[in-house]
């Protein structure tokens, strides 16, 4: 299938804002390209749930799914953006959806920033009310992402949105970069990395444009 791709990942970087108290991410050269040394190499530190990424069930269920062990079918396919930047910072509701969701698709994802912040960490930001992700698996839908870090507030103790998911058995994408990307049907490829005992995985998550604009 051909089509415009829009990268829709954080840069990995030094600066890359996290989850308060998460680990920073980190890049630094364990082998450098010299005299005597062929290639260059390097360390990686960071948190599973760096930038853009994809949790796993073992992330908020003890006897969840690792990475490894999730099915990768929700994460490539069909997918419909919705806008709800104009519910602020609110739980994000059937009523700002339902109307809106088109028949048939099953992976759904939510704009709630008007512009990202990549330079800073906001700690209030929309995310679904749990009666949304049920409404969404009554419909059909296996996947739900959102451009959010989390799909609860901040300091949410009970994490009542990720556990619905779990009972839907639905699939979860966060922290995705959507400024440039309008309402409508995509295919999304973000596949997570095959990461045994891993409670989440950074993903590099595109929008296939389906159909362009052309001008008369």
């Amino acid at each position: 299938m051909s089509g415009r791709l829009i990268d829709i990942s954080q840069t990995l970087r030094p600066a890359l804002p996290v989850w308060p108290g998460d680990t920073p991410f980190d890049v630094t050269r364990t082998w450098a390209l010299e005299p005597g040394c062929p290639v260059n190499v390097s360390r990686l530190t960071m948190s599973t749930h760096t930038g853009a990424h994809a949790d796993a069930p073992l992330h908020y269920a003890a006897d969840g799914a690792d990475m490894a062990g999730v099915s990768l079918a929700p994460y490539l396919g069909l997918a419909q953006v919705i806008d709800v930047t104009a519910c602020g910072v609110r739980r994000i509701t059937v009523d700002d959806v339902g109307a809106r969701l088109v028949d048939g698709v099953q992976r759904v994802i939510l704009k709630t920033f008007p512009t990202f912040p990549h330079e800073v960490w906001v700690e209030t930001f929309a995310t679904p009310d749990p009666s949304l992700i049920h409404y969404l698996a009554e419909a059909g839908v296996v996947l739900i992402g959102i451009d959010a870090p989390s799909l609860d507030p901040q300091d949410s103790k009970d994490i009542p949105s990720h556990q619905a998911v779990h009972r839907a058995g639905m699939a979860i994408l966060e922290g995705l970069v959507l400024d440039e990307v309008r309402e409508g049907l995509y295919e999304l490829i973000a596949l997570p990395l095959k990461i045994a005992g891993a409670d989440a995985s950074p993903v590099r998550a595109v929008l296939r444009v389906l159909e362009e604009e052309v001008a008369p």
